[in-house]
């Protein structure tokens, strides 16, 4: 597996799986701890068994951060303003995830049985990438992040994954990726017609035990689309 991604399953068999992106200067290890959290509140059938998947971005210099070198899928040129945005690393980002995708069907899991999600530059990347792959996904996960190359979404969107449904979660206090251009892509990807699913929370740029559960919900809708699973408090 490209960057030796960390990898969790359910059981011996997957026929799931869940692609999880982390944020600018951490790794594959960051969200590994939700797992275990996450699994318990899972409703799905007996017969279902999940792949997490937890790639390492690659090791760049970060503009915003003074050039320093630091685990990123794309550089980012200024924490207060992303109208200049990096093109060309998001091009090889999409590639890097097209790749992860295409292992877990090489696998034998389905492409309408992966999600793929991600936390604030992960999250980026995971909107990015899987509003333009071609195949329909169970399900895109952007947390705490924004919609990136925004003017060329409608045109390199793929049709296949126009009604896959996108869980957007934010903190109304987050400093890093402000509130407000989270909820700027939730309306110019609702504009464009996809089904979007929002949560806000009372929270900074992080994950809480509520999202947690937010996520267990909908992750049990995206994997068994064909059953109304019961949500478990």
């Amino acid at each position: 597996m490209p960057d030796n991604s960390i990898e969790i399953t359910t059981g011996p068999s997957p026929d799931a799986a869940v692609i999880w992106l982390h944020g600018l200067g951490a790794d594959g290890n960051d969200f590994v701890p939700v797992v275990a959290e996450l699994t318990p509140l899972l409703s799905l059938p007996d017969n279902k068994q999940v792949r997490f998947i937890f790639p390492h971005a690659p090791v760049r210099p970060v503009t915003c951060n003074g050039g320093y070198a630091m685990r990123a899928w794309y550089d980012i040129f200024s924490l207060e303003n992303f109208e200049r945005e990096d093109e060309a690393g998001f091009a090889e980002a999409r590639q890097r995830i097209d790749g992860l995708i295409n292992e877990q069907l090489q696998k034998g899991i389905t492409a309408d049985n992966i999600v793929l999600m991600g936390f604030s530059q992960g999250g980026a990347v995971a909107l990015h990438s899987g509003l333009r792959y071609q195949r329909q996904l169970a399900g895109i996960g952007a947390l705490s992040c924004y919609l990136p190359l925004r003017n060329s979404t409608a045109s390199e969107a793929s049709t296949t994954n126009q009604h896959t449904t996108l869980f957007m979660a934010h903190g109304r206090q987050d400093p890093v990726v402000r509130f407000v251009l989270g909820e700027q892509s939730r309306d110019i990807l609702q504009q464009l017609g996809y089904p979007v699913q929002w949560q806000e929370y009372n929270m900074e740029h992080s994950v809480c035990t509520q999202e947690i559960r937010d996520i267990a919900q909908w992750l049990s809708h995206c994997l068994s689309p064909a059953t109304d699973a019961p949500v478990r408090d």
